[in-house]
């Protein structure tokens, strides 16, 4: 993996250090938020919960207008504005703690500002590298790009944590932006090659038109719809575990906190063993993996109702992250393969949409665990990762020998330009 990771250009390089400094932000902001809303403003869990909400409300408010944007203008520009509308957001609620003017409403508009630029970054991100590293490279890339995420996702939640309680509310904000106004400086230094200019079109019809790609193309449906099936069952499993864990399993908020923190470690292994086994396995195979460890995740989970065992949950947790990095990182390169560039951005604002299944999960776990109790999730659980398995597992999409050729332009849009 050294080897192939040497052989990216320092363009795309300084993308992933961007990366790695922008998820680190986003997660040590996102932990900070609540911390503060509860120590420093004295709210309860209602609040926290509309707090939360405004947190997540711009991933399904923005990611189609970013998507759009991707595509008309420059993506470095998009993500170095988007960053940059982070750092500016978070430093507004650094200087509102000092001040003493923070207030609920006030950390709920700066953090639902400073996901908007996360959103921003998310969907102009994947877009962006293809443009910046050779198609046999892709993999890499992506790993590389997966790897920070994953490092950011499982580190930064805890050091969130820890600046809150050691150095207070503000410098941990602080330093949340200054990871931004990093990520911005790297931006800046990305040689993006030119597109030709995409021609204006009323926004809806650009929106029909990437739906319908995706909708309409054999490999990309089967693919969004495992997801948004994913989606659905991973945060189902999310919702009821932590009471299920103290109440059946035992453990304590420290051991919750062990077995959760499984997931991670397999979300960095994953990441980390990415590019080796895409090498080793024909491609399609890679994908199916995702999906069908994420069934067996859940079937060990189910199993800790027969045999209540910490061990057994946590490497329930640890399959359900190496797995899905595997799938992540395959469909995103299979995304950018197939893709023609000018639709890659609205083609990375539909996949992410299909985070829209969370509270659908969530929801689902709060009806069926409330009437049925958390046992009757897992089973759930295990039928619907089992549902998304087959899906992927009938699709053409398992059958590729190998990565895909890179999409061109159709004639028509080539004649557009």
């Amino acid at each position: 993996m050294a080897a192939i990771d040497n052989t990216l250009p320092p363009t795309f390089n300084r993308l992933a250090w961007s990366n790695l400094a922008a998820q680190s932000a986003e997660q040590i902001a996102l932990a900070a938020a609540p911390i503060v809303a509860v120590l420093l403003l004295g709210v309860g869990e209602g609040q926290t919960g509309l707090l939360q909400t405004a947190l997540t409300l711009p991933f399904i408010l923005f990611a189609i207008p970013a998507g759009m944007l991707a595509d008309r203008i420059s993506r470095r520009w998009l993500m170095t504005s988007a960053e940059a509308l982070r750092a500016a957001a978070l430093a507004a609620i650094l200087a509102l703690i000092w001040l003493n003017l923070l207030t609920l409403p006030l950390l709920a508009l700066s953090g639902f500002i400073a996901v908007c630029g996360t959103v921003a970054y998310s969907v102009a991100a994947p877009a962006l590298v293809p443009s910046l590293v050779s198609p046999k490279l892709l993999p890499a890339a992506n790993a590389r790009i997966e790897l920070a995420r994953t490092v950011a996702f499982a580190s930064g939640p805890a050091l969130g944590g820890v600046l809150v309680g050691w150095v207070g509310a503000a410098p941990a904000f602080g330093f949340a932006a200054a990871l931004s106004v990093v990520a911005v400086v790297l931006l800046s230094g990305i040689y993006e090659p030119a597109r030709a200019p995409a021609p204006r079109r009323h926004p809806l019809q650009e929106i029909k038109e990437g739906a319908a790609f995706v909708l309409h193309h054999a490999l990309l449906r089967p693919v969004f719809i495992t997801q948004f099936i994913f989606n659905t069952a991973s945060f189902l499993l999310l919702a009821v575990f932590v009471p299920y864990a103290v109440r059946r399993l035992g453990l304590s908020a420290t051991g919750v906190g062990a077995t959760l923190a499984m997931y991670g470690v397999g979300m960095v292994v994953g990441a980390l063993s990415a590019t080796r086994v895409m090498r080793r396995l024909p491609f399609g195979t890679v994908i199916a993996l995702g999906p069908v460890i994420g069934f067996i995740a859940a079937v060990v989970l189910a199993l800790t109702t027969f045999v209540p065992s910490p061990v057994l949950a946590g490497f329930g947790f640890f399959l359900l992250g190496a797995g899905p990095i595997l799938w992540v990182i395959s469909t995103t390169t299979l995304r950018q393969s197939v893709t023609p560039p000018s639709l890659l951005g609205r083609v990375s604002a539909i996949n992410i949409m299909s985070y829209g299944a969370r509270p659908v999960g969530s929801a689902l776990g709060a009806i069926v665990g409330g009437f049925y109790g958390a046992e009757a999730c897992l089973y759930l659980a295990v039928a619907i990762f089992g549902a998304q398995a087959l899906v992927i597992l009938m699709s053409p999409a398992v059958s590729l020998a190998q990565q895909p050729e890179m999409v061109g332009e159709p004639a028509k849009a080539l004649r557009a330009c």
